[in-house]
């Protein structure tokens, strides 16, 4: 892992909160409007809840810390954080859905979202990109 400006590592869970951040606002600018993070029942957690038009949006979030910002482009050969997302995963993150939805009976489509964070230690500089209906 990378270091940040004080010469210390960041902790996973240091580097996952910031990212869940940034990709609060990087939502946010693309007309999410976040309802709840950290939605955690004992199978699963969703990082971020949020609703987007008529559709209620479970967006999983994973961060990769790096000492300078790469090429995001779908293209990059670089390691990519999104890529942690594997398919028990994405069973989970349905499984924890399904169970919101019914519990919250708003009647609204939903969908899983995951957005990927570059986050640069030293700067806290970030680059995301989303990947909309994952599953």
């Amino acid at each position: 892992m990378d270091s940040n400006e004080a010469g210390e590592k960041m902790d996973k869970a240091t580097v996952g909160r910031i990212g869940e951040d940034i990709a609060v606002l990087f939502l946010e600018r693309r007309g999410y409007k976040v309802v709840e993070r950290n939605y955690r029942k004992p199978w699963g957690e969703i990082d971020i809840i949020a609703k987007k038009g008529n559709s209620i949006r479970f967006v999983e979030v994973k961060t990769l810390a790096v000492n300078s910002l790469p090429d995001v482009s779908r293209e990059s050969p670089h390691y990519r954080p999104e890529e942690q997302v594997h398919p028990k995963k994405l069973q989970k993150l349905a499984r924890t859905a399904e169970l919101y939805m019914i519990s919250t009976r708003n009647g609204l489509d939903f969908q899983i979202d995951v957005v990927g964070v570059f986050l640069e230690s030293r700067t806290r500089k970030a680059r995301c990109r989303l990947f909309e209906q994952v599953l």
